[in-house]
């Protein structure tokens, strides 16, 4: 079992087995989080006996980093080969006041987005608790000292809504005093729209806040950008994403990647406001971050204006995110297929 799968009774266990008082654990978890040890000699006040004993009885890290990339902008990604197969990603974004953690739940994805290098293949399997608390330690350790993680958004590989019995407890790990510290307002779960796993983290814990991604206002053309929802529908994921809300009473989020001709005209504009009117939602527009190999392009500077002048007329709160990591790889997915060197498939453009 991993430490990290489940680390309170992994701690205690330890204290168990190795006959330690109760301080112990505490002092450990506080190693883990808030001093950000990078291994168990760097817990300088347990006995040195002990530290040699656990460093070779107890692995505390089932990952290792295949590759580390930094951007000017100040984001940095890193390519995780894990122990029990397949690699991930995840990425420290640094804004002017905020530190953000990007984390990934599954290895691959099997949402089928026909833009995002992360589907390429579908998915393998999902992670463990442990493995997505991992991306959060090491990425810690990517923080200077005076720096300190503010929001985590779990926006990596994989569709979280898939991975809920795993991704839940690393979340509540997360938002523990003794863990980050994060408050669930500051934690956003990011998904393609699945109403069942919508309604489930709503019922198990709506304190945490939801982004759906749209990527078109109608069935038609969300069929072609994200197949999945051939079997679901945009009104279906409407009607359970009003129902998060109504547990939570936090904003909702939606995310639209901007593709340059396919998604990006005044049309789509207008019809994307029509959906959210009445909605409380905050739209959050992405320009589509380029993967060698796929079709899709970034819209036009003058297309980007249109867009967003059509839904601001059309009383959508909007926000235009910044693009980060650009020369280091930082859309999902592309790091792991640029390292593995797979092949990528055949596919049309718009």
């Amino acid at each position: 079992m991993h430490l990290l799968d489940d680390i309170s009774a992994g701690l205690e266990q330890l204290r168990q087995q190795h006959g330690l008082p109760a301080y112990r654990a505490k002092q450990i978890r506080g190693w883990l989080f808030a001093r950000r040890a990078a291994d168990w000699q760097a817990m300088s006040d347990l006995p040195q006996a002990l530290r040699e004993k656990l460093a070779a009885e107890t692995p505390l890290w089932r990952t290792s980093i295949l590759k580390h990339n930094r951007s000017e902008d100040g984001t940095e990604k890193l390519l995780l080969q894990l122990e029990k197969g397949g690699q991930v990603e995840c990425v420290l974004i640094r804004g002017r006041l905020r530190r953000t953690f990007c984390i990934s739940t599954q290895v691959g994805c099997g949402m089928g987005c026909v833009f995002c290098a992360s589907g390429i293949g579908g998915v393998d399997r999902n992670l463990s608790t442990g493995e997505i608390v991992e991306q959060m330690l090491r990425l810690q350790h990517l923080l200077e000292p005076d720096e300190r993680v503010s929001h985590i958004v779990v926006m990596g590989m994989g569709e979280p809504l898939a991975n809920l019995p795993a991704l839940l407890p690393a979340l509540a790990e997360a938002s523990r005093e003794d863990g980050l510290g994060i408050s669930p307002r500051r934690i956003t779960v990011s998904t393609v729209g699945l109403p069942a796993g919508i309604r489930k983290l709503a019922g198990h814990d709506p304190h945490y806040r939801l982004a759906v991604s749209l990527h078109a206002p109608n069935d038609e053309l969300r069929n072609q950008i994200v197949p999945v929802n051939d079997k679901i529908g945009i009104q279906a994921i409407l009607e359970a994403a009003d129902e998060y809300f109504a547990a939570s009473r936090r904003r909702m989020t939606f995310e639209y990647v901007l593709l340059g001709g396919l998604n990006d005209s005044p049309h789509h504009a207008a019809e994307l406001a029509r959906l959210l009117r009445g909605r409380e939602t905050i739209l959050n527009v992405i320009p589509y971050n380029p993967v060698p190999g796929l079709p899709y392009q970034t819209p036009t500077p003058a297309a980007q204006q249109a867009f967003r002048e059509v839904l601001e007329r059309g009383g959508v709160a909007i926000h235009f995110r910044q693009r980060k990591g650009d020369a280091i790889n930082a859309a999902c997915g592309q790091l792991r297929r640029d390292v593995s060197g797979s092949p990528l498939p055949v596919v049309r453009g718009p």
